[in-house]
Formats: structure tokens, C-alpha cells, sequence
């Protein structure tokens, strides 16, 4: 894996394996396994960004990555002459509708049930957990393509779908997301969900490999298990495009933070003054390190057993917050926080993540590098 990437200073990308992609608009000698998504970091909001190009004719249209979000949503704005609403009593409009949704009593569609009436769904934006009533609709939606080998940009654009379903949104539901975003770009668990989308148009397995650039379980620090019940894990574990730090209960946290801050005074880390927004800090001074970050203690999420467990070395468990100072970069959510843990995307950085939504199992690596990483071998390996 010696090619690295350059773009953007720092790369996210999503890889939809896609065994039959139809280059309606662009023929590359050697046809594409898989389709890649490049996403830039916005600094200020520490969000993630992509570009899709949707409409006719093509608007290239930046989106807010949201890991768990049930669709792509976006303020359609101009008008597109390809863009066709979806009635009410459609099959379409039937595959918006979600088993469960947190609007509470309201339902994903509207309560008249007539081929006349357009059909609503609720697009929210999952950083301000604002949502509102939305049209679903049908148009073009196309990517540019990039070289897994090369990691460059062919500057062709690639058709996913002419019929390609997502919802407008008002203007005001952009309050919160990165400069320049006009929506958000849902990979979760739903039938019109991008990945979703994608892989029912191709017949191809439902997975995506996600990696970022610089089920329940357990937390572990510097080996040792620290000492939770099953009930401080009731509502489970999460990851998080949209929020840049892991988050956690409030109990967790307590418990969390004591067991990291005895495992740094045994490594002889000097604590010093918090610096919002994160609780617990130190020296950075006698923590100097390479490769996989600062010299801190490891933190271990361990899966079903004690053979599968993720491992978080300082690159991705403490944030520089200046020349002589770091912060663990995990935050007390509060005791209302509806998920016990949510992993953010600083702690996913240069994680190369599978997520095999058919199969329902998540495959990590946490000793990649994604500037190094070989896009096209990571492709191949997964297929």
C-alpha cells in the first residue's frame, strides 16, 4: 500500500461496491469495482463533506455526511427539469416509510393515502436534531469519478440513477451545517438510504468500506476492564459522522475519565486545567510519540468477545489543544443522552471501516493509515 493520498489534506472516503456500474456519461479504459466518494473535513465545524451532482442540468451539490441518516436530504433550490415529485400511494413513497421513526405520534407519510397527494417524509438534520416536513422526489443523481489506484479524479461524471429518490428541504433546516452544504447525505439502515439505493439499483451486496484521514460492548484502558454493568450499555453503542467527538452517558463518562486519569498517573502524565470543551487534560510534554500518536494509555472497545476488540492508540484518543497541551477527546454527553456512547469522527480517523448492512456486521482496521491506503485493493479484498 504505498500510494498515498494528497487530496484535501485530509480524505474521507466511501466505497460502495458496485459490481456492474453503468458509465452512462464517462468510459474509462478499466471500468471501476467499486465507486469512491471524496469528503473533506470542514475546520469550523468539524463536519464531513461530500459532493454529489444531482438535476438536469447537473448541479454539482455539497452534503454533510450523516452516517446514520435515513436518506440524502437537501434544499432543491433551483429548479430541475428532470425532477418529479412522488405521489402519495406510490411504491416509492411506501419504501420512505421506516418501521420506526422519533417524530413520536406523527407518521413518515402523510395520513391521506391518494395517488394525488405528494408524498412527505420528515428530513432532520441530525447536528441541530431539527426536523421538518419534506417532499419526496425522484431525479438525476451523479458522482464524479475517481481512480481507486491513483486516488485522482478522471473529471468524468458518472449516472448513479436518473430516478434516484431524496427529499427537498426548506431553507432553514442548513442552520448549523459547515458553509457551503446544502443537505445531507444519509448511509443508515433504510430503503432509501444512499447505500440502500445503490446496491438495489446494481442487484450488488449491500456494504461500504468508510475510512477518514488524520453492538455492545465494553470500554478497556491500558488492558484493564473497567467496571460498568450491562445496564450502563442499555441503549447501546453508536458511531457518528456527525458528532466530532465520541460522546458518552453521563455515568460512563464518570466512570470513564476516573479509570484513564489513574492509568495516565501510572505513565506519569502530568494533569493540568480542562479546556473546554473536554474534561480531563494534560502535559503533553513527556507524551511525545509517532506513528500511532502520543505516548497515552490505549483504549480497547471490546466487541463480542475478548478476540474482537477495536483499539484507540493517541492519534484518536487525545486532541492537541496547544503546544503543551492535550485533551482526551471524549465528552460527557449528559444523562439524557438517548445512546450510552456515541463514537464520533475524530475517534473514526484513520479507521478503515466495512459495514456489511445485509449481513449486519461491521469489520474495522485500526492500524491503517487512510492516506496510504490502496483504494483499489481495498475494494477487491472486500468483494
Amino acid at each position: 500500500m504505498a500510494a498515498s493520498l494528497h487530496f484535501f489534506h485530509l480524505l474521507l472516503f466511501i466505497s460502495f461496491f458496485l459490481c456492474n456500474l453503468n458509465l452512462s456519461q464517462a468510459k474509462p479504459s478499466h471500468p471501476p469495482n467499486g465507486l469512491i466518494f471524496h469528503v473533506t473535513k470542514d475546520v469550523s465545524t468539524l463536519q464531513y463533506m461530500t459532493t454529489i451532482h444531482h438535476g438536469t442540468p447537473l448541479v454539482p451539490t455539497k452534503l454533510v455526511v450523516d452516517l446514520g441518516g435515513p436518506f440524502l436530504w437537501l434544499n432543491c433550490g433551483s429548479s430541475s427539469s428532470s425532477s418529479r415529485l412522488i405521489s402519495q400511494g406510490s411504491i416509492q413513497c411506501l419504501a420512505a416509510k421506516p418501521k420506526t421513526h422519533n417524530q413520536g405520534s406523527k407518521n413518515y407519510l402523510s395520513s391521506n393515502d391518494n395517488n394525488n397527494k405528494k408524498c412527505h417524509v420528515f428530513p432532520e438534520n441530525s447536528i441541530t436534531q431539527m426536523a421538518t416536513q419534506g417532499d419526496l422526489v425522484q431525479d438525476i443523481m451523479a458522482v464524479q469519478v475517481i481512480d481507486g489506484s491513483s486516488k485522482t479524479e478522471s473529471g468524468s461524471i458518472t449516472t448513479l440513477d436518473s430516478n434516484f429518490l431524496f427529499s427537498c428541504a426548506p431553507m432553514f433546516l442548513l442552520n448549523g451545517l459547515a458553509s457551503g452544504a446544502r443537505g445531507m447525505l444519509g448511509l443508515g439502515r433504510t430503503q432509501i438510504s444512499m447505500a440502500s439505493q445503490i446496491s438495489a439499483k446494481l442487484s450488488s451486496k449491500l456494504q461500504f468500506m468508510l475510512c477518514l484521514s488524520s453492538s455492545n460492548g465494553y470500554i478497556k484502558i491500558s488492558g484493564k476492564r473497567l467496571s460498568l454493568n450491562k445496564e450502563d450499555f442499555r441503549e447501546g453503542i453508536k458511531l457518528s459522522t456527525t458528532v466530532p467527538y465520541t460522546t458518552m452517558e453521563s455515568s460512563v463518562y464518570v466512570t470513564f475519565t476516573r479509570a484513564y486519569e489513574q492509568a495516565a498517573m501510572a505513565m506519569n502524565m502530568t494533569r493540568v486545567a480542562p479546556v473546554a470543551p473536554f474534561g480531563l487534560c494534560f502535559s503533553s510534554e513527556q507524551a511525545k510519540g509517532r506513528g500511532v500518536g502520543p505516548k497515552v494509555p490505549a483504549i480497547d472497545l471490546v466487541l463480542q468477545s475478548e478476540m474482537v476488540k477495536w483499539r484507540i492508540h493517541g492519534r484518536n484518543s487525545v486532541v492537541q489543544v496547544s503546544n503543551q497541551v492535550m485533551c482526551l477527546g471524549f465528552l460527557d454527553g449528559g444523562s439524557d443522552l438517548k445512546t450510552s456512547i456515541v463514537i464520533g469522527g475524530y475517534q473514526l480517523e484513520d479507521t478503515l471501516l466495512h459495514f456489511d448492512l445485509s449481513a449486519s456486521v461491521l469489520g474495522f482496521s485500526s492500524q491503517t493509515s487512510c492516506s496510504d491506503l490502496r483504494l483499489d485493493f481495498a475494494l477487491k479484498d472486500s468483494l
